[in-house]
């Protein structure tokens, strides 16, 4: 293997002889330097002139290969020189990444390298087998693509040497935006100074009934289950990596146009799903229309969607019929993409790249036997559905040796068929246009050093931190209550708590003969606590074992767990569950209910780096507290020590259900029925206009411009969902209008939906009179009163916030009256007017005074005598009126009552 010096000089040789070539090329760096003030698809349409059939036919292929061989005797340098094949996709298990610490330089010299054989081929001079004519071809930019989901293995291919980024979910779990489209910008900008230019990514599948005992669940690789969240979510992703990577990545969403509900392994068997295209835009299609026809902007926009394999089942109404697989299917792909939201996308140039053809999903769609797989009809099939760029991956076809010559073969057929078959020869032209203006949008002039990236651009790649942000932000407290975290932890492990660790230890390979690399150590939670909090823990009281340690606990062994345990306060157990069919969560069931006599009167704490929604709720129940991180990164790592030892409050919130819980993510983006909705007016030019002041109950203000005959806008403040969120769009609020006076009632009854959290309706002022104006929007059925008085002159508004309800369990307020003179006060004794009372307890009074003055006489100074019979007198008064006083409130009380 290549040291790291090696691979950076010959990664400038080739740099430095890309550059002299230009040189011997003027014809191609003029050609560029005129072009350079034209559209690009005009100057695409141009290129497409001179190309020959097999260069058009070559521009359609997206082709894996082995290993990192890329010399003039390999077969992708073949697949390149002599069939113009359009883009190459890089993956860790066709070992095209090598161990670190070289994979970013080796990285860096194979997509160089790739782009390089492209441009040197376009220099040789050819004779074309048909016409005889001597001349060379154009060059033109490879797609070198990746699929780098952030989170670590499986869903990312480079897993060392560059800055560590979160799953999606971790992002979702965040709930915000900015982040998301950071954590964007950061893998844009890295992997364009690697020399990619296409991202396989994000995916916009929405899990919107997650479950970890479903074949094709999607764990991590989701921002969320809420449609609208994973679109917002997704544009914001994308906008990172368009701005990250300076527009030279193009961006294929992923899994058109949807396959958040699958139950098959996609990869396997191609699902199948009941949905109709009208459910597919309520949830599935609706993340894919936000960043295509509904983007808010080109940066948020996807240049592509990666087409799936996945079948609908009712997809026209009919429960009966079944389509071919979306990808393969062109009556059904072509309904989806006449819909408005991705009719104009489709139409300024979106590309449709199909999914990886050579899977054994489809080979077992084609041949459920496994006898004759021709990819050659494959490939036809998916480019006649209307797929532009046709993703091969790891193809071959029955009878042939290898990728590659099944590859030849359906070159060559394509080839033949354009040739022979003028409509399809128009379709590929038209696919072939859509390519080449992408190209030219990423590349205003196609020539090398512009095509590929400086290698000083590699000084700033793996400098990034914040993938420490994003796990402090998404770490979500799953059980118990925040409320009751101190309680149950009491301000985390003490000095001489003995703490037990038990991780489920993660290793991986980089490619196939590089050696394991540890993504989960045993003692990784042990050192971080060590590295963080060592000043106020003994090292001698903390203990580190495996998840193959606790099994053989359960087998009987592993006598030093088992006396550790019966002495630690604090087990903590460490894992990465996504599936309820992997051993690690059958060994965590057994581990707490078989040894529940290990795991008694201590704190068990659980950190999953997984999904959320494995445990049922009797797993739950047996932890005292539950984490979940969603990323297996140090950083994450880090963030669940802090966490133990109550570092920080955590703040993330699962983005997708949680069925051991009852959380429901679609009622938690609900509105929160405990806030008050807000109501204000605009006028025609968006300027709102309310009262200034929120703090008494009803506030006036004037409103000069607003008179009869006039339209105003009645819209609400921001709604928020029960996780303190913006709603999702489309959320319905209902308005209610009230007219008071003789012709008074129900003026309007309006429905309107949210944009960005607000709901707004116009309402003509059409006559004068004294308008109320409500708002709810389930379960929020509480709003402040809008009342308007309307006249010629101009209008007022008054803004009354309702009564507060009292409290169960406060005293009531009561409005207390005066009694009358007639009043009587009722008892279990006879009743008696007031007036006989205050004569008697008069009297008494009187007669007390009297007799202490009495008997003070006896040895006592007159004067002094005399002030204890006035004080008591007086005292007893008080007393007298203090009592009646209740009295007439519990009287006042029971006749409102």
């Amino acid at each position: 293997m290549e040291t790291m010096p090696e691979l950076r000089r010959w990664s400038q040789i080739l740099l430095i002889f890309a550059l002299l070539t230009t040189l011997f090329a003027p014809n191609l760096v003029l050609a560029g330097a005129d072009a350079q003030y034209e559209s690009p698809q005009t100057r695409a349409r141009a290129l497409l002139s001179a190309l020959t059939p097999e260069e058009r036919i070559g521009q359609l292929f997206l082709v894996s290969f082995k290993g990192t061989d890329i010399s003039s005797d390999s077969a992708i340098y073949d697949l390149i020189h002599n069939y113009h094949i359009g883009g190459v996709i890089l993956r860790a298990d066709n070992d095209n990444f090598v161990a670190p610490p070289d994979t970013v330089n080796a990285a860096y010299a194979l997509t160089s390298g790739l782009q390089n054989i492209a441009w040197l081929s376009a220099l040789e001079t050819r004779t074309d087998v048909a016409t005889g004519k001597t001349q060379r071809s154009t060059y033109i930019p490879l797609w070198i693509g990746i699929s780098q989901l952030g989170g670590g293995p499986p869903q990312d291919q480079i897993l060392s040497g560059i800055s560590a980024q979160p799953s999606p979910m971790a992002l979702g779990a965040t709930w915000n935006p900015d982040l998301v489209r950071q954590s964007g910008q950061v893998t844009g900008r890295e992997l364009w100074a690697l020399g990619f230019n296409m991202f396989l990514g994000p995916s916009l599948d929405v899990a919107l009934t997650p479950d970890a005992a479903r074949p094709g669940d999607p764990d991590v690789q989701v921002f969320g289950g809420d449609p609208f969240w994973v679109g917002r979510l997704g544009q914001a992703y994308i906008d990172g990596l368009h701005t990250g990577s300076q527009n030279r990545l193009v961006v294929t969403a992923s899994h058109f146009p949807g396959r958040g509900v699958v139950d098959r392994d996609p990869m396997d068997e191609i699902p199948t799903v009941r949905r109709s295209l009208s459910q597919l835009m309520q949830v599935e299609l609706m993340p894919f229309a936000a960043v295509t026809g509904n983007a808010p902007n080109e940066t948020a926009q996807a240049d592509g969607v990666l087409v799936s394999h996945i079948r609908y089942q009712g997809f026209q109404g009919n429960i009966r019929a079944t389509t071919r697989p979306i990808s393969l299917d062109a009556q059904a792909l072509s309904l989806i993409l006449g819909l408005d939201q991705f009719a104009s996308w489709r139409e300024s140039g979106g590309l449709l790249v199909s999914d990886e053809l050579g899977t054994q999903a489809v080979q077992r769609f084609y041949d459920p036997r496994g006898g004759a797989f021709n990819a050659a009809l494959a490939a036809r099939d998916a480019f006649l559905a209307g797929n532009d760029l046709l993703y091969m991956g790891n193809i071959r076809s029955s009878g042939l040796d290898d990728t590659h010559d099944t590859l030849v073969s359906v070159l060559e057929f394509f080839a033949q068929k354009y040739r022979e078959d003028s409509v399809f020869a128009e379709q590929v032209d038209a696919a072939v246009l859509r390519i080449l203006t992408a190209k030219y949008t990423t590349y205003p002039t196609f020539v090398y050093s512009g095509v590929v990236p400086v290698v000083s651009a590699l000084n700033n790649v793996g400098s990034s931190t914040l993938d420490l942000q994003v796990a402090r932000e998404s770490a979500t407290l799953v059980s118990p209550d925040l409320n009751l975290l101190d309680d149950v932890l009491g301000g985390g492990p003490k000095a001489r708590e003995t703490i037990v660790f038990i991780t489920d230890t993660q290793t991986w390979q980089q490619c196939s003969d590089c050696a394991p690399q540890r993504v989960l150590g045993r003692d990784d939670l042990q050192r971080a606590v060590l590295r963080l909090y060592g000043a106020q823990i003994y090292a001698p009281y903390l203990r580190s074992y495996t998840f193959q340690d606790a099994g053989q606990l359960l087998d009987g062994q592993q006598v030093d767990l088992a006396a550790d345990l019966v002495r630690a306060k604090w087990v903590v157990l460490a894992t990465n569950l996504k599936k309820r069919d992997e051993a690690s969560y059958a060994l965590l069931q057994h581990l707490l209910t078989d040894r529940q006599d290990l795991m008694q009167d201590k704190k068990v704490v659980l950190f999953n780096f997984g999904v959320p929604y494995v445990l049922d709720s009797t797993d739950i129940s047996k932890l005292t507290v539950y984490y979940n991180l969603y990323s297996l990164s140090p950083d994450a790592v880090e963030t669940a020590v802090r966490l133990l030892f109550q570092e920080f409050v955590p703040v993330g919130v699962s983005p997708v259900s949680i069925a051991g819980l009852g959380y429901d993510i679609i009622t938690a983006t609900s509105p929160d029925p405990d806030q008050l909705l807000t109501l204000s007016l605009e006028a025609a030019d968006g300027i709102s206009q309310t009262p200034a002041s929120e703090a008494t109950p009803s506030v006036a203000a004037a409103l000069p411009f607003f008179k009869v005959g006039d339209t105003v806008f009645v819209r609400t403040g921001e709604i928020l969902d029960h996780n303190g969120h913006l709603v999702p769009d489309g959320t319905v609020v209902n308005f209610t209008v009230l007219r008071h006076g003789d012709d008074g009632g129900i003026l309007q009854q309006v429905q309107a939906e949210t944009v960005s959290g607000v709901a707004r309706f116009s309402l003509r002022l059409d006559k004068a009179g004294l308008l109320e104006i409500t708002a709810s929007s389930e379960p929020a059925m509480t709003s402040v009163t809008l009342q308007m008085d309307v006249s010629d002159e101009g209008a007022s508004l008054t803004v009354i916030k309702p009564t507060p309800l009292a409290s169960p369990t406060a005293t009531p307020a009561v409005q207390i009256a005066p009694l009358p003179a007639d009043a009587v006060l009722t008892g279990d004794r006879a009743e008696r007017p007031a007036r006989e009372a205050w004569m008697l307890v008069f009297a008494a009074i009187f007669i007390a005074a009297g007799m202490v003055f009495l008997w003070g006489q006896r040895g006592y100074d007159r004067r002094f005598v005399i002030r204890q019979a006035l004080g008591l007198a007086l005292g007893a008064l008080v007393l007298f009126n203090l009592l009646l006083w209740d009295a007439e409130i519990a009287l006042s009380a029971a006749s409102l009552a």
